[in-house]
């Protein structure tokens, strides 16, 4: 029993984290109706940043942060003016399209950047553990629980309390009706896509503080793809809990399923994809999308 709490209390960390990259898929969605292929992408230039601030500058966990935020909205400003803005107003797939091009550019900077090898920071963080009965909570997931939890109530307090967030669910509706009331789109997909940004270099420095970096770290932006489909595209509080559902599932999988394996291991990593499979099999929509009904 104490085994499977053990999971559990470390599949709801990794699970937090899918949520939080999976809000980056949400609200691009609700913004520009497109997938955003290359948030994998900025998850890991998350990861090499933490370790360039926590390794090579060897800053505080807490200013590394700050420091690496402060990157992700000047990232998410470039992307929006200069690759995002001139597709305004073209078809889906064009944006699409592009964000698969932004993804390709961004593995071939980090290569450049960090000659893309693997890169852990694991020593630099904190070593203290919470230890509740015979399970202790390791400090990698501790942080990550505590930062998931905090990012994701502030993106949910922004999104459903202030105007910003009123403007990106108007756009998200009719982008036409948002422009003749006098708001700016342009601003409404900045702010988007900086927030993208944002959650994806958060998720990267917690996920790199667990299993290390490499150009491969961009492969949870697939994992949350799976979460979002699970919990349904429109759906930010359906993100979230799929994330944690699909965190929790992962783990468990990897510790009671990953032995019995011939290979010894694997499973783990397809295992939320075969947990989609089945739910899209029976709901479309996922666990909490809306099916969208059009008369004709």
């Amino acid at each position: 029993m104490t085994f499977f709490l053990q999971l559990v209390i470390t599949g709801f960390s990794l699970g937090m984290i899918y949520a939080l990259i999976a809000l980056g898929f949400v609200i691009i969605l609700k913004c520009s109706k497109a997938f955003n292929i290359a948030q994998g992408q900025f998850v890991m230039i998350g990861g090499y940043l933490g370790y360039t601030f926590l390794v090579t500058l060897h800053f505080p966990v807490w200013l590394a942060l700050i420091a690496a935020i402060i990157c992700a909205i000047i990232m998410g400003l470039l992307v929006e003016r200069l690759v995002v803005r001139p597709l305004i107003g073209k078809s889906v797939l064009a944006l699409i399209m592009m964000t698969i091009a932004l993804g390709t550019v961004l593995e071939g900077v980090a290569t450049l950047a960090w000659g893309g090898e693997y890169k852990a920071y694991h020593g630099v963080l904190p070593t203290f553990t919470l230890q509740l009965g015979e399970i202790s909570i390791p400090p990698e997931s501790l942080i990550g629980i505590i930062v998931s939890i905090i990012t994701v109530t502030i993106l949910l307090i922004i999104f459903r309390y202030t105007k910003i967030g009123l403007a990106m669910r108007a756009t998200a509706e009719n982008e036409q009706v948002v422009r003749v009331s006098g708001i700016k789109v342009t601003s409404v997909y900045a702010i988007s896509w900086i927030i993208a940004c944002v959650v994806g270099i958060v998720s990267g420095i917690l996920l790199g503080g667990v299993s290390g970096v490499s150009t491969g770290l961009a492969e949870a932006g697939m994992r949350s793809m799976a979460v979002v489909l699970l919990g349904g595209i429109d759906s930010i509080g359906g993100a979230i809990i799929a994330g944690i559902m699909l965190g929790i599932l992962e783990n468990i999988a990897a510790g009671y399923l990953d032995p019995l394996m011939p290979s010894g291991g694997g499973l783990a990593n397809v295992f939320p994809f075969l947990v989609i499979i089945i739910v899209l099999v029976f709901k479309l929509h996922g666990l909490f999308g809306l099916a969208r009904i059009e008369r004709i």
